[in-house]
């Protein structure tokens, strides 16, 4: 098996290069911009693009690996997980940033087998970074080893925390009730507008927490995975076990901090993917 994830990952990591020089090449360019669920919940015809160029470059070689992908769930598809080779795609996470030409966006692929991550890949073409990890073998930024900050303190701890893109009003009136709550109890609160990257931040150090309602399998397959092998925890946000295809997802630097975190916030639950 191992010879044949090499070969899946070097496959998917020349896709994911490919890929990006579409995402530097047209984010500060003018962008044509549709609405899915609400008004700021868009999608770009790039979106649209670098899936189709990912799915199609992984079914070409590999034809009986199946796919669960922002985009091709957004035109219906329905989500199912199985047991077989998945990938997990969002091919712009942050399309509202990439809009607005902001940096912070990246793809994020991550592959399944038995509903066990192997692979988790994010990659910021923009700024360069290109996060990876793969099962049992660590996590690394553009070839570096990468570990999180081993932080237990909720009071030292820099937090990452998004309003996502629903504007459901009792979703929206917790998350402002958690930035209350967690204001007076940490270092400083972070955005980037992208839960992908938001989780590589805690896996590189740089955060010490992320956590998120609302968001999607496509967003934190890739994330998890990295965080993990980077020496982090990801866990439910309630304290229970972390299950992808929830809409919720707490990182974190320490399983210590996990829970400080896990019993200060009011929790939300979406419907499932």
């Amino acid at each position: 098996m191992s010879n044949t994830l090499d070969e899946y990952y070097v496959e998917i990591l020349w896709l994911v290069k490919q890929a990006g020089s579409i995402i530097r090449e047209k984010i500060y360019q003018h962008k044509d911009v549709l609405t899915k669920s609400c008004d700021v919940d868009l999608v770009t015809k790039w979106d649209q693009e670098v899936e189709k160029l990912l799915i199609d470059g992984i079914s070409s070689k590999y034809s009986s690996h199946r796919f669960i992908g922002e985009e091709s769930t957004a035109s219906g598809q329905k989500v199912e997980l199985t047991d077989a080779p998945t990938w997990i795609i969002d091919p712009i996470d942050g399309t509202m940033n990439f809009v607005h030409g902001l940096p912070h966006t990246c793809i994020s692929v991550a592959l399944l087998i038995n509903k066990v991550a192997e692979i988790g890949i994010v990659y910021n073409p923009i700024l360069e970074q290109l996060f990876t990890a793969r099962k049992g073998q660590g996590a690394f930024l553009n070839g570096a080893p990468i570990h999180v900050s081993n932080e237990k303190d909720l009071r030292k701890a820099l937090v990452m925390i998004e309003m996502g893109t629903s504007r459901d009003p009792e979703k929206t009136k917790i998350v402002l009730q958690n930035l209350e709550l967690l204001a007076p109890r940490v270092h400083g609160i972070r955005t980037l507008g992208s839960a992908a990257l938001n989780l590589s931040m805690v896996a590189l150090g740089g955060v010490d927490v992320s956590f998120e309602f609302g968001i999607h399998a496509w967003d934190i397959a890739a994330g998890d995975l990295i965080v993990r092998e980077a020496g982090g925890v990801t866990i439910d946000p309630a304290g229970g076990p972390f299950d992808v295809l929830s809409r919720r997802v707490l990182c974190a630097s320490s399983m210590e901090l996990a829970q400080q975190v896990s019993k200060t916030i009011v929790q939300y639950y979406p419907e499932r993917d």
